[in-house]
């Protein structure tokens, strides 16, 4: 149900990504070195204020990684910049760490052309975000994800409401004081507080700053994690493009020492697989043994070249 003019307005002005900021208020006076050297310094104090969530990060990290492991999904839920955020998170996952896609996805209030063109009416009804949440058919086995500068986006809380019901683990990602936070049927509420924007309520400044910090390792840790990296290369990349391709051959090259070349060779022979090159090379075994090895240690190539 939508708020009436006076109430939402009333919310609007008592939340902090609403406020102004004093630092700010004449940068419409001043030169343009004078307004960056502004935006700079607030920005500056973003990753102090994730630095405190850490350990609720780490609680999300844990669920995600065990619901991963179980075959769940991890689905983010937001609008407008914390839609668009969530979206380009889920969407690098396939070619950064060799994912399916349908394990981490992103889901923007408006759909598709909202990642274009603001949608901005779509994020007023929180029935827009429980139908979107039963479209991707959440279960008990998924980690669901709202993000929500402010914390108040109906479209977010509807889909946190709706996944709860479902039985999923919910999370929430917002920018406002972790005291101030009242969303029900959150299991981690994530609150990088990053103070007033330099631009009144422009919450794609600092909000989608820290937003992004917070989804940079979400995924990230989980995905070290589950055995994608070794040391701290990625070794599970989709190569996808000509890029891709070299950075996996630059990859099974640092790693174990061989030449261009030989690289190549290996590759080819494991089907263009990186892990499975490793462990060939690595273990000094043939491309099936290497297989056998990745599957019994769970996708680790440590593990797999010390069984």
């Amino acid at each position: 149900m939508s708020k009436e003019p006076n109430e939402l307005f009333d919310e609007i002005s008592r939340l902090s990504t609403e406020q102004r900021n004093p630092k700010s208020t004449n940068i419409d006076l001043s030169s343009t070195a004078e307004i960056l050297k502004i935006i700079n310094d607030e920005d500056k104090t973003v990753p102090h204020a994730v630095e405190k969530e850490l350990p609720y990060i780490e609680k999300a990290v844990e669920f995600i990684i065990k619901a991963l492991k179980k075959g769940g999904r991890l689905l983010y839920f937001g609008a407008g910049t914390s839609g668009r955020l969530g979206v380009v998170d889920a969407a690098e996952c396939p070619p950064t760490f060799g994912t399916d896609p349908e394990m981490v996805q992103g889901f923007i209030a408006g759909g598709p052309p909202a990642m274009f063109v603001a949608q901005e009416g779509a994020e007023d009804y929180e029935e827009n975000g429980a139908i979107d949440v039963e479209k991707a058919k959440v279960t008990n086995k998924d980690v669901v994800c709202g993000i929500a500068a402010s914390r108040r986006t109906p479209y977010v809380i509807g889909a946190i409401k709706k996944a709860k019901e479902l039985g999923a683990v919910t999370l929430f990602i917002t920018c406002t004081p972790r005291e101030s936070f009242n969303v029900e049927n959150v299991d981690i509420p994530i609150c990088p507080y990053v103070g007033p924007e330099v631009v009144m309520g422009s919450t794609r400044m600092k909000s989608g700053t820290a937003q992004k910090l917070v989804l940079n390792m979400l995924t990230t840790t989980a995905m070290v994690k589950l055995g994608k990296t070794y040391e701290n290369m990625m070794i599970d990349l989709q190569m996808t493009n000509k890029k891709l391709v070299e950075r996996s051959k630059r990859i099974v090259m640092t790693i174990t020492g061989v030449t261009y070349e030989e690289a190549i060779k290996y590759l080819e022979q494991a089907g263009w697989h990186v892990k499975t090159a490793l462990v060939m090379i690595l273990a000094n075994v043939n491309v099936e043994t290497a297989k056998q090895r990745l599957e019994q240690a769970d996708g680790f190539v440590r593990k797999a070249i010390n069984l």
